[in-house]
């Protein structure tokens, strides 16, 4: 006779649990045989040595499709219990394939435009993306849900998320505060993803551990960035030796998606962006894909769209005159 503990990483405990401890009395149930005690955020079992392996077989199952899912149902719960396949689980096999991910609550991250479906899909096969595209084409967000899948599938053991700290025509250098107070508001648009894919409190752990980092782009230098699913955030705001710098920092187990405007740069103008230069010079590698998101792959207010065409049509008339 042993007795383990088994730490419940990775998810809440009111999920695991249940409600009044609805699923802890499932688990109880199916091994009469083990002595089974809730500890907060860990389980006490006691018993033989090789149930009690068999035992942790069954709730690292549980506890990978709660991670992965946000949620389990009873259903599920006792097929993954008994041993059943995937395929013999209901919750599973209604996933629609667009879905990236499962967000707090049951909310699901779709790929919901035909680009942003070709960014999924570049992802089982490029490790290095460059997805560009103006404002409110869900680049960032797909790529932020890219990188979440990922790691709740354990294919990679951590996220960074950077971008340069340019100003896009504000200047917030004289805020007060520390250096993160000063950069996080560069920086919101990949908090705001991420509350949408991650319960809070995983969110604040994951942030605390390192599990998920967010810095400025110039906090890359000299790393090597390995086992690891990288974001490069609002890259038209890059240099070229920036760029360059950001490129060769990645490692051979990690993946990247690279994101930006070619339409809204902002950085001074004796500056030129890297993303040009990078677009042409890695556009035929194996292994690099690229997707250019439009108008049509807008999904915010039905307005933008048609604001987006009206400053792509004044710049190529821009462009048109400064030509002649």
């Amino acid at each position: 006779m042993i007795e383990v503990l088994i730490p419940l990483e990775g998810v809440r405990a009111i999920d695991f649990y249940g409600v009044h401890n609805a699923r802890l009395g499932i688990i109880k149930k199916s091994f009469p045989y083990l002595n089974i005690a809730a500890r907060g955020n860990e389980l006490r079992v006691r018993g033989s040595e090789k149930d009690i392996q068999e035992f942790q077989d069954k709730i690292g199952k549980v506890l990978h499709h709660l991670e992965k899912y946000g949620q389990i149902s009873d259903s599920n719960l006792q097929s993954l219990l008994f041993g059943m396949e995937n395929n013999d689980l209901p919750d599973v096999q209604a996933i629609p394939e667009d879905v990236i991910v499962h967000g707090p609550n049951g909310h699901l991250v779709k790929a919901r435009t035909p680009n942003q479906k070709k960014m999924l899909a570049m992802a089982d096969h490029d490790d290095i993306i460059f997805a560009i595209g103006p404002a409110g084409t869900g680049k960032t967000y797909t790529a932020v849900a890219l990188a979440v899948r990922a790691l709740k599938d354990k294919l990679v053991k951590r996220i960074i998320l950077t971008r340069p700290a340019v100003e896009a025509g504000e200047n917030l250098g004289f805020l007060p505060g520390d250096l993160k107070e000063k950069i996080d508001p560069y920086l919101r648009p990949l908090y705001d993803a991420l509350d949408d894919m991650i319960p809070i409190e995983k969110l604040n752990l994951f942030m605390a551990n390192r599990v998920i980092e967010i810095a400025p782009l110039a906090f890359m230098r000299g790393r090597t960035l390995d086992h690891a699913f990288i974001i490069l955030d609002e890259a038209q705001n890059a240099t070229e030796a920036q760029l360059k710098m950001f490129l060769t920092r990645i490692g051979p187990s990690a993946r990247c998606i690279i994101t930006g405007d070619l339409t809204q740069i902002d950085l001074p103008r004796n500056q030129r962006s890297g993303l040009f230069n990078a677009l042409r010079l890695l556009k035929d590698i194996d292994g690099i894909g690229t997707v250019f998101l439009d108008e049509k792959d807008v999904v915010r207010h039905r307005l933008v769209k048609q604001i987006i065409k009206a400053y792509d049509k004044d710049r190529l008339e821009h462009e048109a005159r400064e030509e002649d």
